[in-house]
């Protein structure tokens, strides 16, 4: 048959598109001292130039992460393995030529800081977050990408990843570059257990723990159990669980001294690395409820201002409050359902949540969403010089679950909850996979409720604005008081010391000390013309004195002594405190309420 020659350039250009693949082949030949050799190489690309380069971010971090400063040796080969020549155009950018389409670059990568945000290569064990180890090609991000772990000779190892398996020893494949970045991979001794869910549509799914922790095989199982305890509440808030890619979630965890402490949620997996001995504790269990709740939330329940993720740059979200702090609430809560926390528990993390709405300096300046903005500065980023983040800034977590709490206790007034809110967001943009904005969020809570001017009103003041909550009342209605933690006791402010009292971190604006003008460095010598020296002498005179009192603080700055005076306060400090605890009544409707906030909802 004759074609058109339209038509057989159309054939062609698929024909290259289709051809274009990516293939890594990593091997540990310096494994003792962390070093991995990473070769990529690119086949069936058009370009007659490429440009291989190091991400400067990483999936569930928004900060800007200079991977590219533990590369080094970068060399180009060509289909003979002769060297090519490789210019460096910028720190972490290499530009190669191609032949025939065809480009290798091999490299040296230094990994000594294993956790969920970078990489770790040791004689015991590897641990691999992909935008911290991997070069990638700029031209090529919809390529299908292989990769080949050469494990280093004797090592009974096992490799744990949400990575396709080919069939292949250790071979393993992405569909293209963003599904790629979100693989972390696991290898070492790892103990694996495993259990399976049915879903919604009557299909089982795979769960994975690949543990590598000093564990006994009937610890790693119990350990399991309490995890699948955490996934099937999860589950039951949505009513359902995302459809795995592959049908298969793999925890990846880490539980020993030798790693650094991290939680970083994926698309079918997470990378958990806590620094402990593992002792099959409770105490263990927030980061894996946190993480897997992520699966909805933010990994399907995806902020607009983050599709597609930026591998270049930081990546700024307004909308994290949503994605992380309702994720920090959830995570919580859901270890109150599963049995894992008490009611003490959970008010305590209740009275932390209203604290940080109500007594931190950003959350009465700034909105939740302003708040997001700040994460490509403090996102695990590094801040050489000082600054004045603890007068300005409210980390997103745990302002964004203080709103979670809020709207749940509305919700709950309205005799709904927030699961009803959460699962109708699942339905309309995580399912769908359709990526949502804070208008978005606010159409959902319209339709839940049916009233337009509620869920404009919360959101103008609790999301984009930063008025105070009143919580009280609606605690009430659970059978639970909130109340001032330290009534009638004077108060500087919360203050850290080092040695001889000299001020550890910035004074907190709006509390005495700040006030009277004292800030970090300075050193307090006496209160109220008395001498102290300890922590326990300040406490110890605070307590002779009452809110208003008006004292002396004598004290050093930059090898001046000074002196002020300084009009004490009561500690603003709340509590959440159970009715029964206080001698209160608990009627059976408060029960009720609390029965259906609090208890589990696997059925």
């Amino acid at each position: 048959m004759i074609r058109p020659l339209s038509m057989i350039a159309l054939l062609v250009s698929s024909y290259a598109a289709t051809a274009q693949k990516i293939s890594y082949d990593v091997s540990f030949p310096n494994i003792v001292h962390h070093e991995a050799s990473i070769e990529v190489t690119v086949t069936g690309a058009p370009q007659k130039q490429l440009l291989f380069r190091m991400s400067r971010s990483s999936p569930g971090r928004y900060a800007t992460h200079e991977f590219g400063k533990n590369v080094y040796d970068v060399i180009a080969l060509d289909k003979a393995g002769k060297p090519m020549p490789v210019q460096r155009v910028d720190g972490d950018i290499y530009q190669v030529n191609t032949a025939g389409g065809f480009a290798k670059v091999r490299y040296t990568l230094y990994a000594n800081h294993p956790d969920g945000t970078y990489a770790g290569v040791d004689q015991h064990s590897v641990q691999l977050n992909v935008p911290a180890s991997f070069m990638w090609v700029k031209e090529l991000e919809k390529a299908p990408v292989e990769v080949n772990f050469r494990l280093p000779e004797g090592k009974d190892w096992t490799i744990a990843t949400q990575l396709k398996p080919t069939g292949k020893t250790n071979v393993f494949t992405a569909p293209d570059l963003q599904y790629f970045m979100d693989s972390p991979v696991k290898i070492g001794k790892l103990t694996i257990k495993e259990w399976s869910l049915k879903n919604k549509d009557n299909k089982n799914l795979d769960f994975r723990l690949a543990l590598e922790a000093d564990i006994d095989p009937s610890g790693a199982t119990q350990f399991a159990n309490k995890i699948q305890k955490i996934t099937e509440e999860a589950g039951a808030i949505f009513g359902e669980f995302p459809a795995f890619d592959y049908g298969q979630y793999t925890f990846l965890a880490s539980i020993n001294p030798y790693v650094k402490s991290d939680g970083m949620e994926h698309r079918n997996s997470t990378m958990i690395a806590l620094p402990v001995k593992f002792d099959g504790s409770n105490n263990l269990l927030g980061v894996f409820s946190h993480e897997f709740f992520h699966s909805w939330n933010v990994e399907r329940i995806r902020p607009k201002s983050l599709e597609p993720f930026n591998y270049e740059k930081s990546n700024m979200s307004r909308e994290l409050w949503f994605a992380e702090g309702f994720t920090q609430y959830y995570g919580e809560l859901i270890l109150k359902r599963a049995g894992f926390r008490n009611l003490d528990d959970i008010t305590g993390t209740f009275s932390a949540l209203v604290n940080t709405k109500e007594n931190t300096p950003g959350a009465k300046r700034v909105s939740p969403a302003e708040a997001s903005c700040m994460a490509v500065f403090v996102d695990a980023g590094v801040a050489v010089d000082k600054t004045n983040y603890p007068n300005t800034y409210t980390s997103y977590y745990p302002y964004g679950a203080s709103i979670a709490m809020a709207l749940e206790l509305e919700l709950l007034s309205r005799k709904l909850s927030l699961d009803d809110y959460m699962k109708a967001v699942w339905v309309k943009y995580g399912k769908t996979e359709i990526a949502y904005t804070i208008s978005d969020l606010q159409q959902v809570l319209e339709t839940v409720t049916g009233d337009k001017g509620f869920a404009a009103d919360f959101f103008k003041k609790y999301v984009n604005g930063h008025e105070s909550f009143d919580y009280a009342p609606l605690f009430q209605k659970a059978g639970l008081t909130l109340k001032k933690e330290f009534e009638g006791q004077a108060w500087l402010g919360n203050v850290r010391y080092n040695t001889d009292l000299v001020i550890a971190g910035n004074t907190m604006i709006g509390t005495p000390i700040y006030d009277a003008g004292l800030d970090i460095d300075d050193q307090i010598l006496k209160l109220d013309g008395k001498s102290v020296k300890a922590e326990s002498e300040v406490k110890t005179l605070l307590a002779d004195h009452k809110p208003g009192d008006e004292i002396s603080v004598e004290y050093i700055h930059r090898g001046e002594t000074k002196l002020a005076m300084m009009k004490l306060t009561e500690n603003p400090r709340l509590v959440v405190i159970p009715n029964e605890k206080l001698n209160l009544p608990v009627t059976e409707t408060m029960q009720a309420l609390r029965k259906s906030w609090l208890d589990s909802k696997v059925k």
